[in-house]
């Protein structure tokens, strides 16, 4: 999952106060919550389930899991498109936003209830580990970009990839976070927000010898473009051949793009690796682990307490109908949640079965729904920002 979230944030090249991005910190923040609130009330209310393990079945099931949400995620760095972007911009953080919640609902079971263990909680889990976690990851990927292209265009004939580039960023944001008592999810998704930082600084400073003639030609306010975006260099990576001659290293923008084609071919290898041991893993465990009861709470989550919550959280925001109606399906539950599912076991072994069942259940339906909905779905969105496109075109 490290390395999803590295690449995930690799591939997220619009600033951070770029439009893109505003659907994605509305769906790692507020929705995020509701959907904690939502699932954890229905446990409680309707399944029965006391208020802890119904508070941590509730953040477990939050994040959107950023391997199989690759679907519906951002193609390349040159995709701003707002439907994807928010739901890759928001796999990336929520993975990391709700292990605070996570570690909320094993303290109330711990204390019998809320206490004064609250303030504690809210001071270091929420105020410290997440800012600090997200600046460390950023800046460690931002220094270790910038040094990574700079001994690559002066060592131009070093033959030697650069997946352990990517590998020791990853480790290195994990752990620094995590020395000082912050999230390491964050931290990684930020490393690889940060080494993107790094390359379009390079190619601001010395930009690249084909860029102004492969420069994307005007914006979609919906699907994004160099100026929506707020970057007007093509990702370097985009102008770089699949072979190149050692020369041209010596040009940083050049250097860059190699150092980011092979770090983002590197993930999408391991992305496929792990898409493929998270079915295993779930097909092997449901035999043993179904449960009925998931059966209402994933129709709940997929079909009312998500959706609502996108609708309502999402309706200033610049994103269009169909957008909003896309990114309130694909809340794909993967992987995050069966980390988080593993983390809760090993504190506390307290319900461990009744949430276990549960949350591989409903993985389960989140794999088969959504996997089965993804392609059909997007053909339509595609379909139908074809004829916007065209109708706006006629307009004008």
């Amino acid at each position: 999952m490290l390395v999803s979230l590295f690449v995930g944030g690799l591939k997220l090249r619009a600033p951070l106060r770029a439009p893109p991005w505003r659907a994605a910190f509305r769906l790692a923040g507020p929705v995020m919550l509701v959907s904690i609130l939502g699932v954890a009330a229905f446990a409680h209310l309707v399944l029965g389930l006391p208020a802890a393990p119904a508070l941590l079945l509730g953040a477990i099931l939050a994040p959107t899991d950023p391997v199989l949400a690759s679907a519906v995620a951002v193609n390349d760095a040159s995709d701003h498109d707002r439907m994807r972007y928010g739901l890759s911009g928001e796999a990336g953080l929520n993975d990391g936003m709700a292990f605070p919640f996570v570690v909320f609902a094993l303290l109330w079971a711990e204390h019998d209830g809320p206490g004064a263990w609250v303030a504690g909680w809210a001071a270091h889990r929420l105020l410290w580990a997440i800012p600090a976690g997200l600046a460390v990851g950023f800046f460690t990927g931002l220094g270790v970009g910038r040094l990574a292209i700079a001994l690559r265009t002066g060592q131009r004939d070093d033959p030697a990839p650069n997946d352990f580039l990517a590998l020791a960023l990853i480790a290195l944001s994990y752990v620094a976070a995590e020395t000082i008592g912050a999230w390491g999810f964050l931290a990684t998704f930020a490393a690889g927000v940060g080494l993107r930082r790094a390359e379009i600084n390079v190619v601001d400073e010395r930009p690249h010898p084909r860029a102004h003639a492969n420069r994307s030609q005007g914006s979609s306010e919906e699907s994004g473009g160099s100026e929506e975006s707020g970057v007007s260099h093509p990702p370097a990576e985009d102008l770089v051949p699949a072979t190149v001659d050692p020369q041209h290293l010596d040009q940083p923008a050049v250097a860059a793009g190699v150092v980011v084609s092979e770090v983002l071919s590197f993930g999408a290898t391991a992305e496929r690796l792990m898409e493929v041991t998270l079915i295993v893993l779930v097909g092997s465990c449901l035999w043993t682990h179904w449960d009925l009861r998931a059966l209402p709470l994933a129709l709940a989550l997929f079909v009312a307490i998500r959706p609502l919550a996108v609708a309502v959280f999402l309706l200033r925001s610049p994103t269009m109908r169909p957008q909003r109606l896309l990114m309130g399906w694909f809340g794909i539950r993967g992987i995050g949640s069966l980390y988080y599912l593993a983390y809760a076991i090993r504190e506390s072994s307290t319900n461990a079965a009744l949430v276990t069942d549960l949350t591989v259940s409903v993985v389960a339906l989140s794999v088969l729904l959504h996997g089965a909905s993804s392609r059909p779905l997007l053909h339509l969105y595609e379909r139908s920002l074809e004829r916007l496109h065209a109708t706006r075109s006629k307009a004008r």
